[in-house]
């Protein structure tokens, strides 16, 4: 839980700021009924964009009350939708962001939750949205302590990050945070790259709030790289 997002061993200070990524245009998969897929990406495209909302336009001290609240109906949705993965990415990204806002030791409990989230999306439909599911359980790996406190791993937040790179190899989010991932390992060279290709990325219909978001976000984390060179 470091940079975007603020950088440190997550967890250890307060207040740390992060979240797990933005996504791609929602488009439902399957065999469903057309109202029922219609019904869930209106629900999909309301928490999408009322995180963007929470995430770059609210100030930081209202934040964390509007992750918990935002959270409580990104439940909803997902048990009103069993055996789909999208709301289950968006519910894990904001429980992460809720996380993330709250801070200390206990947000542990709330990244644990998300963790689950992303892995039952991923046993669904890990490919769905472009596989934000595991470029946000990437973000998670590299960001939360180790053993004993917690379950970060970055040999396995590099495989993750990977596998959503190679799924959206052209994507805002999987460019971004790979490059952040290699910088936080001391690579900035190859960090740089991924940020360049993070500001290259094609705008996303509708997330305009976001990609400009995302983009000052990789701006920064360019000159950091540049400076560590």
């Amino acid at each position: 839980m470091r940079s975007l997002i603020d950088h440190v061993p997550a967890f250890m200070l307060p207040r740390r700021r992060w979240v797990g990524v933005l996504l791609a245009a929602v488009l439902t998969h399957g065999l469903v009924q057309p109202a029922r897929a219609a019904s869930l990406q209106d629900s999909i495209v309301q928490l999408q964009g009322d995180w963007e909302q929470i995430r770059y336009k609210t100030p930081p001290a209202e934040r964390e009350r509007r992750f918990e609240a935002l959270a409580a109906q990104a439940r909803k949705v997902s048990e009103a939708n069993p055996g789909r993965s999208e709301p289950l990415v968006w519910e894990g990204i904001i429980v992460s962001s809720w996380a993330g806002e709250k801070g200390g030791l206990g947000a542990l409990g709330l990244v644990k939750q998300a963790k689950a989230l992303y892995e039952e999306a991923i046993r669904i439909d890990g490919d769905v949205l472009d596989g934000s599911a595991y470029n946000s359980l990437g973000v998670l790996y590299y960001k939360v302590p180790g053993w004993p406190v917690g379950f970060g791993d970055k040999a396995k937040a590099r495989e993750l990050l990977g596998k959503a790179l190679t799924l959206n190899p052209k994507g805002i989010d999987p460019n971004f945070f790979y490059g952040e991932y290699l910088l936080e390992s001391k690579q900035p060279e190859q960090a740089m790259i991924y940020l360049e290709r993070a500001l290259q990325a094609p705008p996303r219909p509708g997330r305009q709030i976001a990609d400009e978001g995302r983009r000052e976000e990789a701006r920064t984390l360019l000159e950091q790289a540049r400076k560590g060179r």
